[in-house]
């Protein structure tokens, strides 16, 4: 609803809205542990906690089917357990760093977020639900190339790898000439101003939203 909001709101004020769909390469099975852990320690997580979360994530065994026979159990390296009712909450701690990367972009004005009314505006830059990212702001040349500033250390840090093949740049009031050269040099496609975000269709109603 907030994501179909902002592009209902550049429709109707005629301004430029940048907004870049990220893909994530494998997310859940890359989710590295240390980084993981010392998240949870940034973030005040009492050491009994981390503990028993170490130990659910870090002890976990898997084997492989080869001709229907499974092979001998072995140890994982990283990730998360697809299908575990915890793995979403710890995935939200892992994009946690990324959520704080966009912040500090955006309070040193690296990033320029969108913004929303004229009485005090609210501005986005990002949303986050699990592993799904959608980043947006203002059409500049100085946003995409905050957006691979940004990106390409927090995939360093996470090892949550950014499939930029796979990523998707969407435009609203921006001419499809300037967005191809930006879908270049960010090497991901170019999306319709209609798409599909946590499984529904933004920018598809031209009605505003009431809360």
């Amino acid at each position: 609803m907030i994501a179909n909001e902002f592009v209902v709101d550049s429709r109707k004020s005629k301004k430029e809205l940048l907004l870049f769909k990220v893909d994530f390469e494998k997310a859940y099975d890359s989710v590295d542990w240390e980084y993981l852990d010392s998240v949870m320690g940034k973030m005040c997580f009492p050491t009994l906690w981390r503990k028993w979360i170490k130990e659910c994530v870090m002890t976990a065994t898997t084997f492989v089917l080869v001709n229907g026979s499974p092979t001998n159990e072995f140890s994982l390296g990283r990730g998360l357990h697809q299908g575990d009712p915890l793995s979403p909450f710890l995935f939200l701690l892992a994009a946690e760093g990324l959520n704080n990367m966009m912040k500090a972009m955006c309070e040193s004005t690296l990033f320029r977020g969108y913004s929303v009314g004229s009485d005090n505006p609210m501005i986005g830059s990002h949303l986050q639900f699990v592993d799904d990212t959608l980043l947006l702001g203002e059409k500049s040349w100085a946003n995409v190339r905050a957006l691979r500033a940004v990106l390409i250390p927090f995939e360093a840090v996470s090892r949550l790898k950014v499939n930029f093949h796979k990523s998707m740049l969407v435009g609203v009031n921006i001419s499809e000439s300037w967005l191809i050269e930006a879908a270049t040099l960010l090497n991901c496609k170019m999306g319709k101003v209609t798409f599909i975000n946590l499984g529904l269709p933004i920018g598809g109603n031209p009605r505003r939203l009431s809360f």
